[in-house]
């Protein structure tokens, strides 16, 4: 090839390598193999994927990867090691997979796939002198990242690397486990609990989404009352799976007490057991075990709920604690099936969906009055129509109306019925002052719910009241501060940043939406209109690119059906800076 012919870039480049492999595959060559591809698949891949970084090549024990951001590629590298020592926890020292991990900002060769030139060698030289679990970055990378991102580096000085021509000026990350320590949260003026998932005992692994039920049932029970300031459980379960000290996490949710538990279900007889701990000092204010029948379940869960409030608030009266434990079914079948949509909601997928509103159905034909799974299965057809899955859209849109009404009409102190029935009647059969009035009953329901508070601001966003929109995300983010459906309540900001035309803030909301979902359709959408408008054509472009990708058959004349604005000057600036950035009549 002739060098006028070579491509060439300037990137950032990452390095990575197992520290002490040879040693770990003399001791265990198969299990190190099929440990490190466990890690490179459950961890490594998708963080580089989540930062929009590109895998090169695989090296056997490492790899190399690009980003077109050297900070995009710091923090992925941060959360790598953080991951890595999470995963490697109850490891014994001498077996841990560990990598080592350069960064270099450099001008490369681009051939065949593949990455060439001293930029590459400079950052493979780093890794190669990072500690095991450490990172290590070049003079030129530094420059970069300087004051743009909360880590402290040492200076190395200059290091005479192996087959580079010159001293090249080191950098380490001086304490890896403090960049990765999530930013302490001041406590709230009330007494604040978040409850960590419980522990599944039973024999059968598939009772896992039963467990999950418990738990969700006592949070919503404590968050339906108004003087307790209780984390969301999206956040909580954040820790699932994790050996986890309650201090650190009282500390990353804001919250002075911490409930932990455990379930068993063996035949007709479930046991729940619990602790509470004051996050602050460690201390354990409450321990105690229910055991009943399966068809005394929500009275266990009453036990529960009243004893951890009797432990926060002694003088609080048991009468108003069991008001506030409202019971969703007696039809403990229904709510069987009612449990599983929700975790097959969880999964963003079509198929997901799929299964979860048939789930949902079966409950409701088990037991008719049974509202949260009226207003669930509502918004299995919201997120239709917001992911563009919709097949036959005026029978759907009439079907989810007609679930959504019947949630708001049987839910009147439910704050799922409420909020989610309410949002779908915005949403898609554009009813937006009752919405609003059903949504604040929820909101005053259970104050503490913060899928409530997400939904509210994007309804506001309809309605173009985009101060009260942000209002309400800043509520949602506080409640959730961990909420993996965070990408949702920054589209919510992009979109109120967007109505208040400052577009350059809505592009950065976005893009950090779409950092956490990439297939998020609205989010995709308001990047295009933000960066069409603010002059960025190119990336607006290739936003609009991807949101064709996900919805071939989205057109500036069918956009009302993603985006139901009330004012019409919200719409058309919306429209305008999407036809601007190349959306198709």
């Amino acid at each position: 090839m002739s060098r006028e012919h070579l491509l060439r870039r300037l990137t950032a480049i990452f390095a990575a390598d197992v520290a002490g492999y040879s040693r770990l595959t003399g001791m265990d060559e198969e299990g190190t193999h099929v440990r490190l591809r466990e890690h490179l698949r459950v961890l490594i891949d998708p963080t580089i994927a989540a930062y929009r970084g590109h895998i090169v090549k695989n090296t056997g024990d490492g790899l190399l990867a690009e980003f077109n951001s050297v900070v995009d590629a710091m923090r992925c590298a941060i959360d790598v090691q953080r991951g890595m020592a999470e995963r490697n926890s109850d490891v014994p020292a001498n077996n841990r997979i560990e990598f080592r991990i350069g960064i270099n900002v450099g001008d490369v060769i681009q051939d065949n796939g593949d990455i060439f030139g001293d930029g590459v060698n400079v950052a493979a030289r780093l890794e190669a002198i990072a500690e095991p679990g450490g990172i290590c970055v070049s003079d030129d990378a530094h420059r970069q990242l300087r004051d743009k991102l909360d880590v402290v580096f040492d200076d190395a000085g200059e290091q005479n690397l192996k087959n580079i021509g010159r001293p090249v000026r080191v950098f380490r990350v001086r304490d890896l486990a403090a960049a990765n320590q999530r930013p302490t949260l001041a406590l709230p003026d009330r007494p604040s609990i978040a409850v960590l998932s419980f522990q599944n005992l039973s024999a059968d692994p598939e009772q896992e989404y039963f467990a999950d039920g418990v738990v969700e049932d006592i949070t919503m029970a404590l968050s339906a009352l108004r003087w307790l300031f209780v984390i969301a459980r999206n956040s909580s379960f954040t820790y699932k799976g994790r050996h986890v000290d309650v201090k650190q996490v009282g500390r990353e949710l804001g919250v002075r007490y911490v409930l932990e538990g455990s379930v068993r279900k063996a035949g007709n007889r479930i046991r729940i057991a619990g602790q509470l701990i004051d996050a602050e000092n460690g201390a354990h204010l409450w321990t105690d075990r229910f055991e009943g029948a399966l068809e005394d379940m929500f009275d266990l869960q009453d036990h529960v709920t009243a004893s951890v409030i009797s432990a926060i608030a002694p003088k609080l009266q048991v009468e108003e604690i069991r008001r506030a434990n409202r019971k969703p079914t007696e039809n403990l079948t229904a709510y069987d099936y009612y449990l599983r949509g929700l975790v097959k909601l969880r999964r963003t997928t079509m198929e997901a969906n799929r299964e979860a509103l048939a789930l949902f159905c079966r409950a409701i034909e088990l037991d008719r009055g049974l509202a949260c799974a009226y207003g669930m299965a509502a918004w299995c057809y919201v997120q239709r129509k917001a992911r563009g899955w919709m097949i036959e859209p005026e029978q759907e849109s009439a079907e989810a109306t007609r679930l959504a009404r019947k949630a708001v009409h049987l839910g009147g102190d439910d704050p799922v019925a409420l909020s989610r029935g309410g949002y779908a009647l915005a949403f898609v059969a554009q009813e937006f002052d009752d919405a609003a009035a059903l949504m604040d009953r929820g909101l005053a329901v259970s104050p503490n719910l913060a899928e409530a508070w997400t939904l509210s601001a994007w309804l506001r966003v309809w309605r173009g009241e985009s101060d009260l929109a942000l209002e309400h995300v800043a509520r949602a983010m506080r409640l959730s501060p961990l909420d993996p459906s965070m990408y949702g309540m920054q589209g919510a900001m992009a979109y109120a940043h967007f109505l208040a035309s400052r577009c350059d803030v809505a592009s950065l909301c976005a893009e950090q939406a779409m950092r956490d979902h990439p297939k998020f359709l609205l989010t995709i959408c308001i990047s295009a209109a933000s960066k069409a408008l603010a002059g960025q054509l190119e990336p607006a472009q290739k936003a609009i690119a991807r949101a064709l990708e996900l919805n071939p058959d989205l057109r500036a004349s069918t956009l009302r059906d993603l985006a139901p604005f009330r004012r019409a000057e919200d719409f058309a600036m919306f429209a305008k800076g999407l036809r601007k950035a190349g959306l198709p009549e």
